[in-house]
Order: C-alpha cells, then structure tokens, then sequence
C-alpha cells in the first residue's frame, strides 16, 4: 500500500513521541504545532513509552500542579521538584544502552533535557526539532495562531488520534507501514513468532526506540 499524503498535519505538541507521530509528518508538506488547546493529563503531551526488560515502560513529565487544569498547553510549567529527570536518563540508558545506536543519538538529546525548560512545550519543542534533524526530515514547523476545532480533508488532524488512548489502529498499521526492527528486550528475530504465535515486535513506541536501533536509517522506516 503506498503511503498518505498531506497537505499539513496538525499534532500536539508530545514529549520523545511515538513513530507514527514522525510517520505523519513524514508524509506531509508541513507540520502544524497545536499551542492554543488546554492542557490534557495521561497523553503524550507529557509521557513517552520506552521498551525495559520488564516490557513496555510510560515516563511522564510532572507538572506544576496548579496549572494542570484550564491552562493553555503553551503556559504548562515542569516540576523540576521532583527527581524525573535523573529517573528518565537513567531508564533510557537501562533500556536502550544495549542497542547499535543509543549512546550516538544521546549525546544530541539528553543535554536538552539537561537544560531543564521551565515550560513542557518549550522542552518538546527542542527535542523535536532535533529529532527533525536526526531523522533527515526536512518538514517546515508552524505553531498554530488559534484553536481550530474543524480542519480541511487534506490535513491530517492527529490531535486526538496520535494519542495513548486512542482505540483504533496506528497510522503505521492503516497504511501498512508497521515493519519489525530488532529490539534489545525482545531478543528475537524481528516479527518472529513468540510461543503464543503472536509477533513478539512491539510497535510504535518512542521515537528513540526506533532511533536507538535503526540509527542513520531510521528515517527510511517512516516513508
């Protein structure tokens, strides 16, 4: 099935997202970043998920509890009070240190977090545009002027749908682009069947899954 093509996408802004928040920017002309929404709690507005040994893993961002409700994502604040950083670092480098290319994209990415952004949106904001750049995606970034609640048919609104609780299929699954890469904790050969018959591959996780095991070619995966 070839794949989507579209004249924009408009995406939350989302903390190391999934692949298949990368797969729609791939496909498309440029990349809209929602700034005017309220902030929304258990999203990837604030959370990643990371393959451990123990299986899939979510890291979230606390935030400054005070602002958790009826704040514009733009105004979000970090809470550095709590020691996440230190545990986020240390889980990535857990999960991924074994892999071909974990230490070469963690020199780009870990002194971004290390910089410690007061705002959530600010902090995702560089951590995309460096992963923009590590996965050769040369895709204009716009943030939004207002909030839009109705889009035209040709931009792909991932708002609600690029999101840890949507129920129906990735945008990798629909366009048949879910390819098995090896991961470090599955120790398999990738897409093989485990003893239940099922794919032991597990998909759309962060986008440093992807990176820390297909390095320079894991921009090839997303087109």
């Amino acid at each position: 099935m070839s794949g989507p093509h579209f004249s924009a996408c408009l995406l939350t802004t989302a903390y190391l997202p999934p692949v298949d928040y990368f797969f729609a920017i791939a496909h498309s002309d440029r990349l809209l970043l929602e700034q005017h929404e309220n902030y929304q709690k258990q999203s990837w507005r604030s959370r990643c998920r990371i393959l451990s040994a123990g299986g899939p893993e979510d890291l979230s961002i606390p935030i400054v509890k005070e602002e958790r409700r009826s704040r514009p994502i733009r105004d979000i604040r970090i809470d550095y009070g709590e020691p996440w950083l230190q545990h986020h670092i240390r889980a990535f480098s857990a999960a991924y240190n074994a892999s071909a290319y974990y230490d070469y994209y963690a020199d780009d990415l870990l002194p971004i977090l290390e910089k410690k952004p007061a705002f959530l949106f600010d902090l995702n904001l560089a951590l995309l545009e460096k992963l923009l750049v590590l996965l050769d995606l040369s895709v204009p970034v716009a943030l939004t002027e207002r909030y839009e609640p109705g889009l035209p048919g040709d931009v792909l609104d991932g708002r609600a749908r690029i999101q840890p609780k949507y129920k129906g299929e990735s945008l990798l699954a629909e366009y048949g682009r879910e390819q098995a890469y090896y991961q470090v904790f599955v120790n398999r050969i990738p897409g093989q069947a485990g003893d239940d018959g099922a794919s032991t591959f597990i998909p759309n996780l962060s986008i440093l899954d992807l990176l820390s095991a297909e390095g320079p070619d894991a921009g090839k995966y997303l087109l």
